[in-house]
C-alpha cells in the first residue's frame, strides 16, 4: 500500500463519485421518498471500501 497522498485521494475520489446520487432517489414528498434499500447498502460498501483504503494507508504509514 502506497503512502502518496494524491494516490490515496484518487482512490477514494474513484470510490466516491460510485455512489449513487441521492437527488435521484424519488419524489421528495412520497411515501418512498429517499434512497433506496440497494442504494443505501451500495453507498455503505463504497463508504466502507474508502474507509479500509485510508485505514491500510494509515498502517503503511505506521509501518514506514
Amino acid at each position: 500500500m502506497t503512502i502518496d497522498p494524491d494516490q490515496i485521494r484518487a482512490e477514494i475520489d474513484a470510490l466516491l463519485a460510485q455512489l449513487p446520487d441521492p437527488a435521484d432517489a424519488g419524489p421528495a414528498d412520497g411515501p418512498e421518498s429517499g434512497p433506496s434499500l440497494a442504494d443505501l447498502e451500495e453507498m455503505a460498501r463504497r463508504l466502507s471500501e474508502a474507509h479500509d483504503v485510508l485505514l491500510r494507508a494509515l498502517e503503511s504509514a505506521e509501518k514506514g
